[in-house]
């Protein structure tokens, strides 16, 4: 396996949350309103799950072109909160074939500095020849 080069992400802010919100268009307060949050038993807001997987992403177009991405899946495993810092990492799992190109295969995590997972999810990539 060839372990790939950590993404280190800053911590999540409200206001980070806020201004995602705006651009995902996903206005659910659970994300934005801490009352709303606090009430629903989750201790405030909650950072959105496509944004994570966006920081997972973010880190598959560092260590790949993007052209290059053949297949990308993730299953989210706990919600996050503002004040985490998430590190993305990765690894080559292996190889195929598929519709005649070489393709590389990978996982991809997201943890917190506590080691707790937020996501995990697959890739395949297109293999430079």
């Amino acid at each position: 396996m060839v372990t790939l080069q950590d993404l280190q992400k800053p911590s999540i802010t409200h206001t980070q949350l806020v201004r995602y919100a705006g651009a995902s268009g996903d206005f659910n307060p659970i994300h934005t309103v801490v009352p709303v949050g606090e009430q629903a038993g989750l201790g405030g807001v909650i950072a959105h799950g496509m944004l994570i997987m966006g920081f997972a992403g973010q880190a598959l177009t560092q260590w790949f072109p993007r052209k290059d991405l053949r297949q990308f899946q993730v299953r989210f495993a706990k919600m996050t909160f503002p004040g985490e810092f998430l590190t993305v990492s990765g690894q080559i799992t292996g190889e195929k074939e598929q519709d005649g190109e070489q393709h590389l295969l990978g996982e991809i995590v997201v943890r917190n500095k506590e080691e707790e997972v937020k996501l995990k999810g697959q890739f395949a990539v297109l293999k430079k020849q």
